[in-house]
């Protein structure tokens, strides 16, 4: 670890390496040389160069001076606010210290680890052990008195170190396994304090009296001379709790200087750090927005901190799965700080949550153009280009990962992935491996290690994988992975249909497939409301009242902007609308929560926002949202109708234009059903019909079959029997227990599920010229039918009676 007095050398001899002129001061054409030489692996853009340099020429303006540039006391704040490692550039540079300054570096170190006795014979400021961030002049140690503080609890530690360590309590934080979420210095632990990486044993009579000891200190900063020392002891003991792991006792201090000081933004950016680190994300975010209210407010003073502050204030965000609105909040930091590489890597990882795959490659590729050996970021590139099924791209940025990080967990196993969907299943089974290896525990990677060996055709190493995993997890995803496994052997071994073996099934043109009885669900008309169920399922949007939704638009006032078209109307960015989703949606976790998200940007509000300006219109998606909803059919058209009336363009009236409702339907069949194009949504033939329609003659629009929303009567009976089981009976094509309605074909007798019955699949061994099915909800209503058809067969068959 670098000390005080050798740190600041450091940074005077790299000034001197490039002070050329040697008048004092760092020119652009000199700091260009030095970002250029301390990036060596960075091909910069004269463009990225200036951005740099405007950014720190513009922050550290008090340290200009005139034509020579930056001063040496400049550079130093530089390396004190975080913007470049010392000991990093240093060693890029090949420089050396003298002699006599490394040496009396190092004796410091040892003759301040003796006693808190013997720390306190040195003056304070020769005191050369304490991180590099109690130096900074923007957030460091102010009094000369915070400093015995400092070396009183690093000793504490360092006793509670030694002691949990010999009774085996201290454990390792392995953290290097997974992905950095692109946290800074600022928000994570100093790269300096390395070797401090430990998890402390809470419990028992030596943190006790750690605890207790610690309270005296804490009581010591109470009792300075002054509440602006007061405050300084106080973040300084926060600061080194923190940087030990100690984020309890840490969050402790952080929250008495919070109230020494209600209005510096560092003691409410510490305490956040604490809380995400806690995972207490909401109470984490209240802090962050503190922290950016008193920013805001405070001028200049806390700049460089505000780009920080956004950042940390996203990452709690989605902590509460709130992608969306952490979208922002990346967004602005980049603004900020265009050099932030780890604003954009958050910003293409968030965007590529929500599905915008387009837009979260450009802004991984700029975050690695910045930093190249960026391996999280080469990650989810890979991961994004994977989702726009750029493939072999996809590859070879999942191998810069882990050419970067070797264990690379999330990288591995995305590349598994990537490998099971091209059908390369040895490579798979190999990324697996590499995984477990890492991370021996990770019962997902150890199924789909089994899922891939069986693709591979090895069997007996498929089954070992699968004993395996049954070990380490009894979740339901288990058994998903073992009916995928058995689907596997069994294509398999009938075959592919390329002449080695005859195949399971076969595709059926829809106009084979004929239904008997009214009752039975036409097979196009199934597949549509399969779709929706699905989309309804991933977004939980029926286990949403619709009367919610009634509620939020008696709650929300938004005001009226104007669209493109010059009409009125209420819309609101996406991540305003992301926090109404959490309050209809409030039952989901926070990472099920994203999910839902995703799926309804995708498919809802990628539509409505066809400009791309961010911005959707409320009552729009009120009225798209509210037939998928929870609650009578009756009353989710109710509430459809009221968020068409609660819309500018109708609002005050009772009824609405039936122009404005053709445009509805033909939206929500844009959105819902494939086969409408999103070419015909505004499209209206004929003149635009101002005559206004009651809510019963807009039901009879809705209902249409054909040219309304008629396919929800299908839908409500998905949601009331999709879960039903018929026995034993099983589907005939993909030989799985048949759940939700079964559809027996009349002449074969043969059953299929929905599912095959919707993409026109039957048993290769059942070929006609025709198929007519029967549609059954229930098993009950199939033994009804047998009786019925039994009575009617016996009434037929029996001998006249005589009069």
């Amino acid at each position: 670890m670098a000390t005080r007095g050798s740190r600041s050398e450091k940074v005077k001899r790299i000034f001197q390496q490039f002070d050329e002129n040697r008048d004092g001061g760092l020119n652009r054409e000199e700091m260009t040389a030095l970002v250029v030489a301390v990036n060596p692996r960075v091909k910069f853009s004269d463009e990225q160069i200036n951005a740099i340099l405007d950014e720190v020429f513009r922050t550290y303006g008090e340290f200009i001076d005139g034509e020579k540039g930056l001063t040496y006391d400049g550079l130093l704040r530089t390396y004190d606010d975080g913007a470049g490692d010392v000991d990093r550039d240093f060693d890029a540079l090949g420089l050396e210290l003298k002699p006599e300054i490394a040496a009396a570096g190092a004796s410091e170190e040892v003759a301040s680890t003796s006693s808190i006795a013997d720390e306190r014979v040195i003056e304070p400021h020769k005191k050369q052990r304490t991180a590099a961030w109690a130096a900074s002049p923007n957030h460091g140690i102010v009094f000369d008195d915070t400093w015995k503080l400092v070396d009183d609890l690093d000793i504490l530690i360092k006793r509670l170190k030694s002691k949990q360590a010999k009774d085996g309590k201290v454990k390792n934080d392995n953290s290097d396994m997974f992905s950095d979420a692109g946290w800074s210095r600022e928000l994570g632990p100093s790269t300096e304090i390395s070797d401090k990486r430990v998890l402390f044993e809470e419990s028992g009579h030596d943190y006790a009296v750690f605890v207790k000891e610690l309270g005296a200190l804490r009581s010591r900063a109470d009792g300075a001379r002054s509440r602006e020392e007061a405050f300084d002891g106080h973040m300084a003991i926060g600061r080194v709790l923190y940087d030990y792991h100690l984020y309890k006792e840490a969050l402790v201090s952080f929250k008495r200087a919070c109230e020494l000081q209600p209005t510096d933004v560092r003691p409410h950016f510490r305490a956040g750090n604490c809380l995400y680190v806690l995972g207490r994300y909401g109470d984490a975010k209240g802090e962050f927005l503190q922290a950016l209210e008193a920013a805001e407010t405070g001028g200049n003073q806390w700049a460089y901190l505000l780009p920080q502050i956004h950042v940390n204030l996203g990452i709690s965000l989605e902590g509460e799965g709130m992608v969306l609105s952490a979208c922002e909040h990346y967004r602005e930091a980049a603004i900020l700080c265009p050099t932030h590489f780890r604003a954009l890597k958050l910003l293409g990882s968030a965007l590529f949550g929500v599905g915008e795959y387009k837009a979260a490659v450009k802004a991984l590729e700029e975050a690695i153009y910045m930093k190249n050996d960026y391996a999280d970021a080469h990650c989810d590139l890979a991961s994004a280009l994977h989702a726009m099924g750029d493939d072999d791209n996809a590859i070879k940025e999942f191998q810069k990962a882990i050419d970067l990080k070797p264990g690379h967990v999330d990288a591995l196993y995305n590349l598994g992935g990537l490998y099971m969907d091209m059908g390369r299943y040895q490579r798979a089974s190999e990324m697996y491996t590499r995984v477990l290896a890492v991370w021996p525990n990770h019962w997902k990677a150890q199924l789909n290690k089994a899922v891939s060996l069986l693709g591979a055709g090895e069997t007996d190493e498929a089954k070992k994988a699968l004993k395996e995993a049954l070990k380490m997890t009894n979740r339901v995803e288990l058994h998903d992975a073992v009916a995928h496994l058995k689907q596997l052997q069994k294509k398999r071994l009938k075959g592919n249909g390329n002449g080695a073996a005859e195949e399971a099934y076969m595709t059926v043109e829809r106009s084979k497939f004929k239904t008997a009885g009214e009752r039975t669900t036409l097979r196009p008309e199934l597949a549509n409301a399969l779709d929706i169920r699905a989309f309804q399922k991933i977004t939980r949007l029926n286990r949403c009242d619709v009367e919610l939704i009634k509620k939020q638009m008696n709650d929300n006032d938004v005001p009226v902007s104007y669209s493109g078209s010059g009409l009125p109307e209420k819309s609101i960015r996406k991540a305003s609308l992301e926090e109404i989703l959490r309050k209809l949606l409030t039952f989901l976790k926070p990472e099920t929560f994203i999910g839902a998200v995703k799926a309804i940007n995708q498919k809802i509000l990628s539509t409505l926002d066809e400009s791309e300006s961010g911005r959707v219109d409320l009552g729009l998606f009120f009225a798209v949202v509210a037939p998928l909803c929870g609650g009578p059919a009756d009353r989710r058209k109710r509430v459809v109708y009221d968020a068409l009336l609660w819309r500018p363009v109708n609002e005050g009236s009772t009824q609405i234009r039936k122009s404005d409702v053709q445009r509805y339907i033909k939206l929500l069949r844009a959105i819902y059903i494939p086969s409408q194009g999103v070419s015909e949504m505004l499209e209206i033939h004929g003149e635009m019909d101002t005559s206004l329609v009651s809510l019963t003659e807009f039901v009879a629009i809705f209902d249409d079959q054909d040219w309304g929303f008629g396919i929800m009567s299908t839908l409500l009976k998905l949601e009331i029997g999709d879960r039903n089981r018929h026995g034993r009976h099983i589907c005939a094509t993909c030989r799985y227990p048949i759940i939700g309605s079964r559809f027996k074909e009349m002449k074969s007798h043969v059953s299929l599920c929905s599912h095959c019955y919707s993409e026109g699949k039957v048993p290769s061994t059942c070929k006609q010229e025709e198929y007519r099915f029967k549609e059954y909800a229930s098993e009950a209503e199939a033994v009804k039918d047998k009786c019925l058809c039994f009575n009617l067969h016996s009434r037929s068959s029996s001998p006249a009676v005589p009069s």
